[in-house]
Protein backbone atom coordinates (compact mmCIF):
# COMPACT_ATOMS: atom_id res chain seq x y z
CA UNK A 1 0.00 0.00 0.00
CA UNK A 2 1.47 3.33 -1.14
CA UNK A 3 1.02 6.32 1.42
CA UNK A 4 0.50 9.84 0.02
CA UNK A 5 0.16 13.00 1.59
CA UNK A 6 -1.42 16.17 -0.62
CA UNK A 7 -0.91 19.47 0.85
CA UNK A 8 -2.91 22.33 -0.25
CA UNK A 9 -3.51 24.43 2.66
CA UNK A 10 -5.95 27.71 1.08
CA UNK A 11 -8.49 28.23 0.03
CA UNK A 12 -11.55 27.25 -0.79
CA UNK A 13 -11.29 27.58 -5.22
CA UNK A 14 -7.66 25.97 -4.93
CA UNK A 15 -8.53 23.14 -2.75
CA UNK A 16 -11.79 22.62 -4.88
CA UNK A 17 -9.36 22.34 -7.79
CA UNK A 18 -6.88 19.60 -6.08
CA UNK A 19 -10.25 16.84 -6.49
CA UNK A 20 -9.31 15.35 -9.58
CA UNK A 21 -5.77 14.55 -8.16
CA UNK A 22 -7.21 12.83 -5.29
CA UNK A 23 -9.86 11.08 -6.96
CA UNK A 24 -7.42 9.70 -9.63
CA UNK A 25 -5.11 9.02 -7.05
CA UNK A 26 -7.20 7.04 -5.01
CA UNK A 27 -8.60 5.05 -8.18
CA UNK A 28 -5.36 4.41 -9.82
CA UNK A 29 -2.90 3.51 -7.49
CA UNK A 30 -3.55 -0.12 -6.18
CA UNK A 31 -4.50 0.02 -2.36
CA UNK A 32 -3.67 4.15 -2.11
CA UNK A 33 -4.12 5.43 1.37
CA UNK A 34 -4.74 9.36 0.79
CA UNK A 35 -4.02 11.86 3.69
CA UNK A 36 -4.98 15.75 3.29
CA UNK A 37 -3.51 18.55 4.83
CA UNK A 38 -5.20 21.57 4.81
CA UNK A 39 -5.65 24.94 6.84
CA UNK A 40 -8.48 24.17 9.69
CA UNK A 41 -10.77 26.90 8.44
CA UNK A 42 -11.09 25.52 5.58
CA UNK A 43 -11.70 21.97 6.84
CA UNK A 44 -15.60 21.46 6.10
CA UNK A 45 -14.75 22.10 2.01
CA UNK A 46 -12.99 18.69 1.95
CA UNK A 47 -14.31 17.00 5.14
CA UNK A 48 -17.10 14.58 3.20
CA UNK A 49 -14.54 13.35 0.47
CA UNK A 50 -15.22 9.71 -0.17
CA UNK A 51 -11.51 9.76 -1.86
CA UNK A 52 -9.86 11.14 1.32
CA UNK A 53 -8.71 8.49 4.23
CA UNK A 54 -7.34 11.10 7.01
CA UNK A 55 -7.33 15.32 6.96
CA UNK A 56 -4.73 16.56 8.85
CA UNK A 57 -5.44 20.16 10.08
CA UNK A 58 -2.99 23.31 10.21
CA UNK A 59 -3.87 25.54 13.26
CA UNK A 60 -1.24 27.56 13.62
CA UNK A 61 1.51 25.06 15.16
CA UNK A 62 4.11 24.01 12.35
CA UNK A 63 6.12 21.92 15.35
CA UNK A 64 3.16 20.56 16.07
CA UNK A 65 2.08 19.39 13.14
CA UNK A 66 5.39 17.92 11.78
CA UNK A 67 5.64 15.58 14.49
CA UNK A 68 2.22 13.90 13.89
CA UNK A 69 2.97 14.28 10.24
CA UNK A 70 6.41 12.24 10.29
CA UNK A 71 4.25 9.56 12.76
CA UNK A 72 2.25 8.83 9.07
CA UNK A 73 5.72 7.48 7.59
CA UNK A 74 4.70 8.67 4.19
CA UNK A 75 5.92 7.58 0.62
CA UNK A 76 4.86 10.52 -1.49
CA UNK A 77 4.01 14.09 -0.80
CA UNK A 78 2.44 15.90 -3.65
CA UNK A 79 2.75 18.96 -2.89
CA UNK A 80 0.18 21.41 -4.54
CA UNK A 81 0.66 24.26 -2.66
CA UNK A 82 4.62 24.69 -2.70
CA UNK A 83 5.20 27.86 -0.55
CA UNK A 84 7.77 28.39 2.12
CA UNK A 85 5.34 26.74 4.75
CA UNK A 86 5.32 23.80 2.28
CA UNK A 87 8.67 23.16 1.77
CA UNK A 88 9.35 22.96 5.43
CA UNK A 89 6.45 20.73 5.90
CA UNK A 90 8.66 18.67 3.08
CA UNK A 91 12.07 19.13 4.21
CA UNK A 92 11.03 17.43 7.68
CA UNK A 93 9.41 14.34 6.46
CA UNK A 94 11.25 11.85 4.66
CA UNK A 95 9.75 10.73 1.60
CA UNK A 96 9.16 11.13 -2.24
CA UNK A 97 8.26 14.99 -3.06
CA UNK A 98 6.15 15.74 -6.11
CA UNK A 99 5.77 19.67 -6.68
CA UNK A 100 3.54 21.63 -8.88
CA UNK A 101 4.51 24.51 -10.96
CA UNK A 102 3.18 27.82 -9.90
CA UNK A 103 4.33 29.72 -13.03
CA UNK A 104 5.08 32.56 -10.84
CA UNK A 105 7.77 34.16 -12.53
CA UNK A 106 5.64 33.91 -16.03
CA UNK A 107 2.41 35.51 -14.21
CA UNK A 108 5.15 37.91 -13.36
CA UNK A 109 5.99 39.00 -16.80
CA UNK A 110 2.52 39.37 -18.11
CA UNK A 111 1.81 41.51 -14.35
CA UNK A 112 4.71 43.75 -14.68
CA UNK A 113 5.59 44.00 -18.08
CA UNK A 114 2.44 42.34 -20.39
CA UNK A 115 4.74 39.89 -21.58
CA UNK A 116 2.23 37.02 -22.45
CA UNK A 117 4.62 33.39 -21.92
CA UNK A 118 1.65 31.84 -19.66
CA UNK A 119 0.98 27.79 -20.86
CA UNK A 120 -2.24 27.13 -22.35
CA UNK A 121 -2.45 24.40 -19.68
CA UNK A 122 -5.34 24.76 -16.52
CA UNK A 123 -4.42 24.57 -12.91
CA UNK A 124 -5.98 21.21 -12.50
CA UNK A 125 -4.21 19.80 -15.48
CA UNK A 126 -0.90 21.38 -13.69
CA UNK A 127 -1.76 19.69 -10.81
CA UNK A 128 -2.24 16.31 -12.31
CA UNK A 129 0.92 16.67 -13.87
CA UNK A 130 2.53 16.66 -10.79
CA UNK A 131 1.64 12.84 -10.42
CA UNK A 132 1.98 11.62 -13.94
CA UNK A 133 5.23 10.15 -13.58
CA UNK A 134 2.92 7.91 -11.07
CA UNK A 135 1.39 6.25 -13.83
CA UNK A 136 -2.13 8.57 -13.11
CA UNK A 137 -3.93 10.11 -15.45
CA UNK A 138 -6.83 12.54 -15.92
CA UNK A 139 -10.04 10.32 -15.56
CA UNK A 140 -11.96 13.92 -17.42
CA UNK A 141 -14.96 13.72 -14.63
CA UNK A 142 -14.06 17.40 -13.38
CA UNK A 143 -14.22 18.63 -10.18
CA UNK A 144 -15.78 17.17 -6.96
CA UNK A 145 -17.70 18.91 -4.20
CA UNK A 146 -19.18 16.73 -1.57
CA UNK A 147 -21.80 17.98 0.80
CA UNK A 148 -22.81 16.03 3.73
CA UNK A 149 -26.47 15.81 4.74
CA UNK A 150 -26.32 18.19 7.54
CA UNK A 151 -25.35 20.77 4.79
CA UNK A 152 -28.26 20.40 2.73
CA UNK A 153 -30.61 23.06 3.00
CA UNK A 154 -34.08 22.31 3.22
CA UNK A 155 -35.57 24.29 0.04
CA UNK A 156 -38.72 24.61 0.92
CA UNK A 157 -37.22 27.50 3.69
CA UNK A 158 -37.04 29.55 0.68
CA UNK A 159 -39.78 31.81 -0.41
CA UNK A 160 -42.21 29.79 -2.68
CA UNK A 161 -40.81 31.73 -6.21
CA UNK A 162 -37.48 30.34 -5.99
CA UNK A 163 -39.04 27.13 -5.64
CA UNK A 164 -39.55 27.20 -9.10
CA UNK A 165 -35.72 27.86 -9.93
CA UNK A 166 -33.63 30.78 -8.83
CA UNK A 167 -30.23 32.29 -9.99
CA UNK A 168 -27.59 32.53 -7.53
CA UNK A 169 -24.83 35.54 -7.71
CA UNK A 170 -21.83 35.20 -5.85
CA UNK A 171 -21.03 38.67 -4.43
CA UNK A 172 -18.03 38.39 -2.07
CA UNK A 173 -14.41 37.75 -2.45
CA UNK A 174 -11.42 38.24 -0.57
CA UNK A 175 -9.89 40.63 -3.38
CA UNK A 176 -12.09 43.91 -4.28
CA UNK A 177 -11.08 44.07 -7.40
CA UNK A 178 -11.80 41.07 -8.65
CA UNK A 179 -15.56 41.67 -7.07
CA UNK A 180 -18.20 42.63 -9.13
CA UNK A 181 -19.09 46.90 -8.07
CA UNK A 182 -22.18 47.02 -5.58
CA UNK A 183 -23.91 49.39 -7.97
CA UNK A 184 -23.58 46.74 -11.12
CA UNK A 185 -25.00 44.36 -8.75
CA UNK A 186 -28.15 46.33 -8.03
CA UNK A 187 -28.64 47.12 -12.22
CA UNK A 188 -28.07 43.16 -12.79
CA UNK A 189 -30.58 42.11 -10.39
CA UNK A 190 -32.88 44.87 -11.60
CA UNK A 191 -32.40 43.83 -15.41
CA UNK A 192 -32.84 40.03 -14.62
CA UNK A 193 -35.98 40.62 -13.07
CA UNK A 194 -36.05 36.90 -11.87
CA UNK A 195 -35.72 35.05 -8.55
CA UNK A 196 -31.91 36.14 -7.61
CA UNK A 197 -30.18 34.74 -4.23
CA UNK A 198 -27.38 36.65 -3.20
CA UNK A 199 -24.26 34.70 -1.81
CA UNK A 200 -20.97 35.04 0.35
CA UNK A 201 -19.74 35.56 3.91
CA UNK A 202 -20.85 37.46 7.14
CA UNK A 203 -18.42 40.56 5.77
CA UNK A 204 -21.27 40.48 2.85
CA UNK A 205 -24.04 40.66 5.19
CA UNK A 206 -24.14 44.14 4.68
CA UNK A 207 -23.32 44.40 0.98
CA UNK A 208 -26.15 42.32 0.49
CA UNK A 209 -28.91 44.13 2.39
CA UNK A 210 -28.50 47.48 0.37
CA UNK A 211 -28.43 45.52 -3.19
CA UNK A 212 -31.39 43.20 -1.85
CA UNK A 213 -33.34 46.70 -0.93
CA UNK A 214 -32.47 48.53 -3.85
CA UNK A 215 -33.46 45.90 -6.55
CA UNK A 216 -36.47 44.73 -5.53
CA UNK A 217 -38.60 41.97 -4.44
CA UNK A 218 -37.02 39.27 -6.44
CA UNK A 219 -33.83 39.32 -4.86
CA UNK A 220 -33.25 36.88 -1.49
CA UNK A 221 -29.72 37.92 0.17
CA UNK A 222 -28.23 34.85 2.03
CA UNK A 223 -24.88 36.15 2.47
CA UNK A 224 -23.95 35.22 6.22
CA UNK A 225 -27.07 33.01 7.00
CA UNK A 226 -25.13 29.80 5.56
CA UNK A 227 -22.10 28.09 5.80
CA UNK A 228 -19.61 27.28 2.62
CA UNK A 229 -20.95 23.65 2.29
CA UNK A 230 -24.79 24.99 2.70
CA UNK A 231 -24.25 27.92 -0.22
CA UNK A 232 -22.21 24.95 -2.10
CA UNK A 233 -25.85 23.22 -2.04
CA UNK A 234 -27.52 26.62 -3.23
CA UNK A 235 -25.27 26.87 -6.08
CA UNK A 236 -25.83 22.97 -7.00
CA UNK A 237 -30.10 23.58 -7.09
CA UNK A 238 -29.66 26.73 -9.01
CA UNK A 239 -30.32 26.74 -12.76
CA UNK A 240 -27.57 29.73 -13.48
CA UNK A 241 -24.81 30.81 -11.12
CA UNK A 242 -23.45 34.46 -11.91
CA UNK A 243 -19.91 35.04 -10.29
CA UNK A 244 -16.33 37.04 -9.88
CA UNK A 245 -13.28 34.68 -10.24
CA UNK A 246 -13.49 33.74 -6.75
CA UNK A 247 -13.76 30.14 -4.86
CA UNK A 248 -17.34 29.41 -5.12
CA UNK A 249 -17.22 29.38 -8.92
CA UNK A 250 -15.18 26.45 -8.67
CA UNK A 251 -17.81 24.60 -6.49
CA UNK A 252 -20.33 25.54 -9.46
CA UNK A 253 -18.11 23.87 -12.10
CA UNK A 254 -17.66 21.33 -9.59
CA UNK A 255 -21.89 20.59 -10.00
CA UNK A 256 -21.78 21.69 -13.71
CA UNK A 257 -23.38 24.34 -13.78
CA UNK A 258 -24.25 27.24 -16.07
CA UNK A 259 -21.37 30.06 -14.79
CA UNK A 260 -21.83 33.15 -15.92
CA UNK A 261 -17.94 34.37 -14.65
CA UNK A 262 -17.13 38.31 -14.71
CA UNK A 263 -13.32 38.85 -15.05
CA UNK A 264 -11.78 41.70 -13.03
CA UNK A 265 -7.66 42.09 -12.55
CA UNK A 266 -7.02 38.45 -12.78
CA UNK A 267 -7.47 36.76 -16.08
CA UNK A 268 -8.64 33.45 -17.03
CA UNK A 269 -5.22 32.44 -18.48
CA UNK A 270 -3.58 32.28 -14.90
CA UNK A 271 -5.04 28.78 -15.78
CA UNK A 272 -8.27 29.05 -13.05
CA UNK A 273 -11.04 29.33 -15.56
CA UNK A 274 -14.24 27.42 -14.56
CA UNK A 275 -12.91 23.89 -15.09
CA UNK A 276 -15.58 21.67 -17.18
CA UNK A 277 -18.94 23.52 -16.14
CA UNK A 278 -21.71 23.43 -18.59
CA UNK A 279 -20.92 23.45 -21.98
CA UNK A 280 -23.19 27.28 -22.13
CA UNK A 281 -21.47 28.94 -19.45
CA UNK A 282 -19.70 32.29 -20.69
CA UNK A 283 -16.37 34.78 -19.55
CA UNK A 284 -17.18 38.22 -19.27
CA UNK A 285 -13.49 40.04 -19.15
CA UNK A 286 -12.28 43.78 -20.58
CA UNK A 287 -10.36 42.13 -23.59
CA UNK A 288 -7.30 44.46 -24.47
CA UNK A 289 -7.34 46.47 -21.01
CA UNK A 290 -3.76 48.31 -20.57
CA UNK A 291 -3.27 47.63 -17.03
CA UNK A 292 -4.89 44.34 -16.49
CA UNK A 293 -3.63 42.20 -15.00
CA UNK A 294 -2.43 43.72 -12.84
CA UNK A 295 -1.96 41.18 -10.12
CA UNK A 296 -2.32 37.83 -9.78
CA UNK A 297 -4.48 37.71 -7.04
CA UNK A 298 -5.60 41.05 -6.19
CA UNK A 299 -5.96 44.30 -4.23
CA UNK A 300 -8.38 46.20 -2.10
CA UNK A 301 -9.10 48.69 -4.38
CA UNK A 302 -7.83 49.41 -8.14
CA UNK A 303 -4.06 50.53 -7.94
CA UNK A 304 -5.11 53.00 -10.94
CA UNK A 305 -8.32 54.10 -9.56
CA UNK A 306 -10.29 54.23 -12.85
CA UNK A 307 -11.60 50.01 -12.12
CA UNK A 308 -12.21 49.90 -15.71
CA UNK A 309 -11.97 45.94 -15.80
CA UNK A 310 -15.13 46.07 -13.80
CA UNK A 311 -16.97 49.41 -14.47
CA UNK A 312 -16.71 48.91 -18.37
CA UNK A 313 -18.46 45.74 -18.08
CA UNK A 314 -21.68 45.12 -19.99
CA UNK A 315 -23.85 44.77 -17.36
CA UNK A 316 -27.01 44.68 -19.72
CA UNK A 317 -25.91 41.85 -22.03
CA UNK A 318 -24.71 39.54 -18.71
CA UNK A 319 -28.08 40.33 -18.06
CA UNK A 320 -29.30 39.77 -21.03
CA UNK A 321 -28.15 36.09 -21.60
CA UNK A 322 -28.74 35.11 -17.75
CA UNK A 323 -32.14 35.80 -18.56
CA UNK A 324 -32.30 33.51 -22.06
CA UNK A 325 -30.47 30.85 -20.03
CA UNK A 326 -32.42 30.78 -16.73
CA UNK A 327 -35.64 30.47 -18.93
CA UNK A 328 -34.18 28.02 -21.15
CA UNK A 329 -33.19 26.09 -18.38
CA UNK A 330 -36.07 26.79 -16.10
CA UNK A 331 -38.04 25.23 -19.32
CA UNK A 332 -35.96 22.12 -19.63
CA UNK A 333 -36.53 21.26 -15.48
CA UNK A 334 -40.25 22.03 -15.82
Amino acid sequence: MAKFLIIRLSSIGDIILTTPVIRCLKNQSEKADIHFLVKKQFFQVIASNPYIDKIHCYNNNLSSLIRILREEHYDYIIDLHNNIRSFIIRSRINALSFLVNKINFRKFLIVKFKLNLLPDIHIVDRYLKTVRSLGIQNDGKGLDYFIPPEDEVDLSSLPSEFRKGYIAIVIGGKHATKQIPEEKLILLCRLVDQPVLLLGGPDDQMTGDRIAKAAGVNVLNTCGSYNINQSAFLIKHSLLLITNDTGMMHAGAAFKKIILSVWGNTIPEFGMSPYMPDNLSRIYEINGLYCRPCSKIGYKKCPLGHFRCMLDQDINKIAETAVSLFNRTQGIRN
